[in-house]
């Protein structure tokens, strides 16, 4: 407890104070105030020691039994109770500066979440409120709990790479809400897949916002969000009050891991159960390795099928990546990442055939 909460708490006065000094000045003793006022020497007692709370009914009885109006009780209790809980909130919120800590605040402040500009309970009551949630344990239930492992969720040098996760989830929660779609369908939304492999073949330099506008009309919600440090995500899949929510970044900063991220996470929305919570490339979250392989082949199978392999007669050059990508009608980085997924090419081969990808002027706060 901090100097200033410590003489708040010593300076403020209870209801029950009053009643006492009323008590004393018309010579009444405890006890002839509980029968007066029909209730046991204990109940008074609670009362005088702010146990228990000046209720309606027993302001009416303080008011006929010590002559002090009814209001005036109810008013001293209203502003006790207020004050009280001003200064256990300012004593939570000191509990809460360690886990405050190991939050990414640099850049909860860059992104507008938070104000403040020091550590101290402002920020932690900021910070608690960025989440939507009462306390630390409460934030760990919510964002942890579930999909991290114990072991790494107790170990201390763990601790800022988990806040740096919940923060990224948590934007992704905070933009969704700005979002307005359609209600969610599956025929639709695989139609619309159909017309999103499309974009891939041109890559037009506006595929990002076409891409969310062919999501939103299935009803599923994409955000772009730039990676946290020391939270290396390159996607999640979830559904948030009924919404299936792709969040994605451009960590890798190229077409073949884009496409491919974008495509395994909508396998997790269209295969997977509303409880289920993917997040890639976080090495402390459990995710169910079958439906990771199921999302993984439902990614490659839309982008391309294993029997491109077979078109390529063990010739793996530039010329002949363009040829089997015309075929399939993708994109030659999209090739040249499976094979190089498969080890046919070193991951330094072809790297003009990629495209970067920069999601800058696509993400918002």
């Amino acid at each position: 407890m901090n100097t200033n909460s410590r003489i708040e708490r010593e300076l403020l006065t209870k209801p029950g104070d009053t009643i006492l000094e009323t008590i004393e000045y018309l010579k009444m003793s405890q006890a002839e105030l509980a029968e007066r006022i029909g209730k046991t020497p204990a109940k008074v007692n609670d009362l005088i020691s702010g146990k228990a709370p000046i209720t309606v009914n027993t302001a009416m009885q303080l008011e006929k039994v010590l002559g002090i109006d009814m209001q005036f009780w109810l008013n001293r209790e209203m502003h006790y109770r207020e004050k009280l809980a001003r200064i256990e909130q300012e004593e939570f919120l000191e509990q809460c500066l360690g886990w405050l800590r190991e939050q990414p605040i640099r850049e909860l402040q860059k992104f507008g979440y938070i104000k403040s500009e020091k550590i101290g309970t402002k920020m932690a009551e900021e910070c608690l409120q960025f989440y939507g949630v009462a306390s630390p344990i409460q934030w760990e239930k919510v964002y942890l709990e579930d999909y991290v492992h114990a072991d790494f969720r107790k170990s201390d040098r763990h601790s800022s790479l988990l806040s740096s996760m919940a923060a990224w989830l948590r934007i992704g929660e905070l933009r969704l809400r700005n979002v307005a779609l359609p209600e969610f369908s599956k025929d639709t939304f695989k139609l619309k897949l159909k017309e999103i492999r499309n974009l891939i073949a041109h890559q037009p330099e506006d595929f990002p916002y076409l891409l969310k506008t062919l999501c939103e009309s299935a009803g599923v919600a994409l955000i772009y969000s730039h990676s946290l440090p020391k939270a290396p995500i390159s996607g999640a899949a979830r559904w948030v009050g009924g919404t299936p929510l792709i969040q994605i970044t451009d960590r890798y900063k190229t077409n073949d891991h884009f496409w491919f991220t974008f495509f395994h996470e909508a396998g997790h929305i269209l295969l997977h159960g509303k409880k289920d919570v993917f997040i890639e490339d976080f090495e402390g979250v459990d995710n169910n390795l079958e439906k990771e392989k199921e999302a993984n082949d439902f990614a490659r199978d839309w982008l391309l099928p294993d029997s491109f392999i077979d078109e390529m007669d063990d010739i793996y050059d530039e010329r002949t990546i363009r040829r089997i990508a015309k075929t399939y009608s993708i994109h030659p980085a999209i090739v040249l990442g499976r094979l190089q997924n498969l080890q046919k090419v070193p991951h330094h081969f072809g790297a003009n055939l990629k495209i970067r990808i920069n999601l800058d002027y696509f993400i918002e706060y």
